[in-house]
């Protein structure tokens, strides 16, 4: 996240003749019919699984989350009972949260969606909503079931979510669309480590029985695991020579 990565890394030198090499940020040089060849190639598709499957998830969990709070329930397992009446405690602000979220969320793949690239909504809106979820998830800490795991997890990768996105609306505002993509595809991706969190927490919640670990105990692991397994995937992608030709081929 240093000066380097701040310069444009895509071309440092650019013939025309075919074959014309470019170099990229790590300093690998690619030869132009190459780099040609990984732009068209579209989102890798693991990342465009892992993308909507995160997403089905986040929507999921908001659709759960607004029902247990309009129709709240006695029945089921203890543990989801006890977690459903703690978010009903504070239910003004996890409307705010979720109701934003789950528009960011919605809106996200316009961003990306090649079609939608010259259309200037998305981004108009994403930027607002993306700081009020940053935000209310800073307030909603304060009621945070994993204790200080958990809430130090919030902290950590909310700061970095709103970092990421400061850094994208800087670069939108300079023109540069190449990093506004890059930072945008950190924001997002940060963001959809909440939906990552699911899974784990499945886990932790059918182990119980055996590790005898309730929801306070675990929440906060989970959070960790599930921010930090987007948060590095799609670090090592941008990194990587597919993810800077993708981006590159967008802006192109």
């Amino acid at each position: 996240m240093g000066a380097s990565e701040d310069a444009p890394f895509f071309v440092h030198k650019h013939r025309k003749s075919w074959g014309a090499e470019l170099q990229v940020g790590s300093g690998e040089s690619v030869s132009h019919d190459m780099w040609n060849s990984d732009a068209k190639r579209g989102w890798p598709r693991w990342l465009r699984v892992g993308f909507w499957f995160c997403t089905v998830i986040a929507v999921a969990v908001v659709v759960r989350r607004l029902f247990a709070l309009e129709v709240p329930s006695q029945s089921g397992p203890p543990q989801l009972v006890a977690l459903d009446a703690a978010f009903r405690s504070h239910a003004a602000l996890t409307l705010a949260h979720i109701l934003t979220a789950l528009a960011f969320v919605l809106l996200a793949p316009f961003v990306f969606i090649e079609r939608f690239r010259d259309a200037a909504w998305p981004e108009r809106l994403i930027f607002p909503l993306g700081f009020v979820v940053g935000g209310t998830a800073y307030a909603m800490t304060r009621y945070a079931i994993g204790g200080w795991i958990e809430t130090s997890a919030v902290l950590f990768f909310n700061t970095l979510f709103l970092y990421s996105l400061v850094r994208a609306l800087g670069y939108a505002r300079a023109s540069n669309e190449l990093l506004k993509l890059r930072w945008l595809v950190r924001a997002v991706g940060i963001l959809l480590g909440i939906a990552t969190t699911r899974p784990v927490m499945g886990v932790f919640f059918a182990t119980s029985p055996l590790t005898h670990l309730a929801p306070g105990q675990f929440f906060g692991i989970a959070f960790w695991i599930g921010f930090s397994i987007n948060t590095v995937v799609v670090e090592l992608w941008l990194r990587s020579r597919s993810g800077q030709s993708r981006l590159a081929g967008m802006v192109a």
